[in-house]
């Protein structure tokens, strides 16, 4: 039981961790379209940079962008949430029923990791080169999202033994 109630935390935790990071996003809406901003527009990045021709200097775009990422944090969330509950749910039920039950949550984690690495990563690391500037660089932050959220998935998705077996 030990191993299935913290296969119902973590998730639970990591779903608080993402509605915190998408109503922040809200809440200092302004804030934070700044950070988009000079990411997609590359202008903090290195001096004479090659790839400056993928910059976006569209307000539109960055709004877009920034409201596609509080929506897929927001979601994130709510998948973790209800992944979470079903887990509850189930916690006493066979294996079988328990390790069903975890669809939301891998579901969630698949999207959170879509968020941070997908998002932060590859689109704004490497695409918009995030990764040279000094000033607006949330590549380490998201590292240490991502990696949470795969520790769990890995976690998670072990399959559980009937109850009392281990």
């Amino acid at each position: 039981m030990t191993a299935r109630l913290a296969k119902i935390l973590l998730p639970l935790m990591l779903a608080s961790f993402a509605f915190l990071v998408a109503f922040n996003n809200i809440v200092d809406y302004p804030s934070n379209l700044v950070f988009v901003r000079h990411v997609m527009s590359m202008d903090t990045t290195l001096p004479d940079n090659a790839l400056i021709g993928r910059a976006s200097t569209d307000p539109a775009s960055w709004r877009a962008c920034y409201w596609l990422i509080i929506a897929a944090e927001g979601a994130t969330s709510l998948l973790l949430l209800g992944g979470s509950h079903a887990l509850w749910q189930a916690r006493r039920k066979h294996a079988a029923a328990f390790n069903a039950a975890k669809q939301l949550v891998i579901l969630g984690c698949l999207l959170g990791f879509a968020v941070w690495f997908f998002g932060f990563m590859v689109v704004g690391g490497e695409w918009f080169a995030m990764w040279q500037s000094k000033a607006w660089n949330g590549q380490d932050a998201a590292f240490k999202f991502y990696m949470a959220i795969l520790g769990v998935l890995i976690f998670v998705s072990q399959p559980d033994a009937e109850l009392g077996v281990y």
